[in-house]
């Protein structure tokens, strides 16, 4: 499959597309790229309006002339208009319209953080982009969420413990940990997925309860658990932890063998890591 070309199965292609599932129907007779005016009847179909911190409704528009004037005014624009500049037939841009229907709350604190970070460069002056922004947009981009109940788990994954985690406490991270993909560029990514991809991950500790619920109420239960970290607790890159996502099990055929844990360039520990 040509990355550029229309596939209506896209979410068969990998299990990393779990979360994307209840949107299928949506997709199941489309046999050509979804317009504009397809993506803004999905956000019309959403059960709570998609809005910005500002409250302006979301609508999918087509890109400002020019590449430095999309860049530019890009996330300005979400803020103050509600209006996402969307490419045509492309993955990249499509995949940021589903996460918009799926995760709206976080995407709307990130394009907070993004506007309110771009007025206070302005005003001082700095001619880059500060460690906030640089980590909005990295969560944004190649963000993962992880969710377990087990504390063990979590303490496995931030010490980058990753046999221990993935083979030989398989049964647990199957049964009490779930990694929920956010970032529109690893949507892509998932698309032909590879040895090497890395998630930035958010991690949650939840109670036994969130499994129990249908995977719509835990995205929606993600999403309010989102919002207040990305606007309250996230300060830099620093506060996203390494996931190398096929090492979760099924995430690709060949995670079933635990010969495939020992490949130390994917396999990092925390010192290569750094």
């Amino acid at each position: 499959m040509s990355i550029q070309n229309w596939n209506p199965d896209f979410m068969d292609l990998s299990p990393m597309f779990a979360a994307f599932q209840h949107l299928k129907k949506c997709f199941a007779d489309q046999q050509y790229w979804p317009e504009h005016i397809d993506l803004n009847r999905l956000s019309r179909l959403q059960q709570q309006p998609i809005v910005t911190q500002s409250g302006k409704s979301i609508c999918f528009v087509p890109p400002m002339m020019g590449k430095q004037c999309f860049e530019q005014k890009y996330e300005s624009r979400i803020f103050l208009t509600g209006q996402v500049q969307t490419r045509s037939q492309n993955w990249h841009d499509f995949f940021n319209a589903l996460v918009w229907q799926i995760f709206p709350r976080a995407k709307s604190a990130l394009n907070q953080l993004h506007f309110q970070a771009q007025i206070t460069e302005s005003l001082n002056q700095v001619g880059r982009r500060g460690i906030l922004r640089d980590a909005a947009t990295l969560f944004d981009e190649s963000g993962v969420v992880v969710v377990s109940s087990q504390k063990k788990l979590i303490e496995l994954l931030k010490n980058f413990e990753w046999k221990q985690l993935f083979w030989r406490e398989r049964q647990a991270v199957l049964s009490s940990m779930r990694f929920f993909i956010f970032g529109h560029a690893l949507c892509e990514k998932a698309l032909n997925p590879y040895i090497g991809m890395t998630g930035k991950g958010i991690i949650f500790n939840s109670d036994e309860t969130f499994f129990e619920q249908t995977m719509l109420d835990q995205l929606q239960s993600i999403d309010q658990m989102l919002e207040p970290f990305l606007l309250q607790t996230l300060s830099s890159s620093a506060d996203l932890t390494p996931v190398p996502l096929l090492g979760y099990p099924g995430w690709t055929d060949g995670n079933g063998d635990e010969a495939y844990y020992e490949n130390k360039q994917y396999f990092r520990s925390c010192k290569e890591s750094h």
